[in-house]
């Protein structure tokens, strides 16, 4: 499956965006997640969200202001993104899981089968 994200752009300490993950392939039967890389840093798990029942879990610094969803009808997961502080600017991914695997949900990159290109978000202070 093909996954393209796209919704980055600039905005200021305090502000929202909404980044959105289009998959080309039936969406219904992956679990999703997103990851996020800042500069000179790895790759982190910042959420993701079950294919059946859209369960979802999310690392400790974005809950409460990031919120994952999924339209499985549209083939496409969103980020809403809330209250943004710099230490968010990063470069997002969006990545699958195929529903097949026993564990629904992980925060392991490496569990994931297939990725986005990534789309930038800057958050300026």
């Amino acid at each position: 499956v093909q996954l393209q994200a796209s919704g980055g752009g600039s905005v200021q300490a305090g502000g929202s965006l909404r980044l959105s993950c289009a998959a080309s392939a039936t969406f219904s039967q992956y679990h999703m997640g997103w990851f996020r890389q800042a500069p000179g840093k790895e790759r982190e798990f910042v959420g993701a969200i079950t294919w059946r029942n859209g369960k979802t879990d999310y690392e400790d610094s974005v809950r409460g202001r990031f919120t994952i969803s999924r339209d499985n009808a549209k083939n496409t997961m969103y980020l809403r993104m809330n209250s943004l502080k710099p230490e968010d600017t990063a470069i997002y991914y969006c990545t699958a899981r195929a529903a097949s695997r026993p564990t629904p949900i992980t925060r392991v990159a490496s569990d994931y089968d297939y990725w986005g290109r990534g789309t930038l978000v800057t958050v300026s202070s």
